[in-house]
Formats: structure tokens, sequence, C-alpha cells
């Protein structure tokens, strides 16, 4: 079976327009990424979200959406120690400037990504793997 693709990045959502709540509940799975990333569970807020309030399609996508992002970022921080512990400290010359860049990347998408969720609008993470649909 396949899905239309998703909307194009900052469209507006689909059917009616998003309730305060939920439009909190969706701001909530971006920006609280960053409360829980303090204690290295940055995919543990929009888990949480998702399964808590997936009753709304607006929340549930964006949800979907910062999920997958802190995956993806996750998976980038195993890569980067990976490599500094096989090349015994060497690749911390590569990885410390690429992961400042990547975190600064990281920090501005999540800025957008409330931002949209907050007006009521959809936004997709560039650079991103999408492991939950």
């Amino acid at each position: 079976m396949t899905y239309p693709p998703g909307p194009p990045y900052g469209s507006p959502s689909v059917g009616d327009a998003p309730s305060s709540e939920e439009r909190t509940w969706a701001l909530v799975s971006h920006i609280g990424c960053l409360v829980s990333a303090w204690f290295a569970l940055g995919v543990l807020c929009p888990l949480l979200v998702l399964l808590l309030k997936s009753g709304s399609p607006f929340v549930r996508r964006h949800a979907v959406e910062s999920l997958n992002f802190q995956i993806t970022l996750l998976i980038l921080i195993v890569v980067g120690v990976v490599i500094s512990v096989v090349t015994l400290g060497l690749g911390l010359l590569v990885v410390i400037p690429v992961g400042g860049v990547v975190a600064l990347l990281a920090l501005i998408f999540l800025i957008i990504a409330t931002a949209r969720a907050s007006s009521g609008e959809d936004y997709r993470y560039p650079f991103n793997i999408r492991f939950i649909s």
C-alpha cells in the first residue's frame, strides 16, 4: 500500500485549523526535546506526546516528525562516538567541529518547528530519516 506524500515544508495543515490545545501539544513535542536532552533522553518527549496525544492528527504529525528527528540525531551521535573510539581519539578532530555544526542546525530546526507548531502549521525537518510514519 502506498501512502500519499506528506505536505511540503511549512505548508498549512490539512483540514480544520488545530485547536489551541493541539498546537500546545505539537509545540511540546518539539521544544520538549531540549529539556529532555539535558538528561540524554531527547527521544523521550516526542515519544510520550505520541503515545499520550495521538488522537489528534495534527499532534501526531508533529510528534512523529520530532521523534524521527531525535532518532536521526541519536544515530549521528552514535556514529561520532564509534568513529572516535575506532580512531583512538584522532577522529575527534573531525567529530567535534562537525558535531558543533550539527548541534547548531538542530537547535535552529527545533526553534523553527516549535514556531510552526505554535502557529498551527505543519513542519518537516530537512535531513530527517523517517523511521516512523
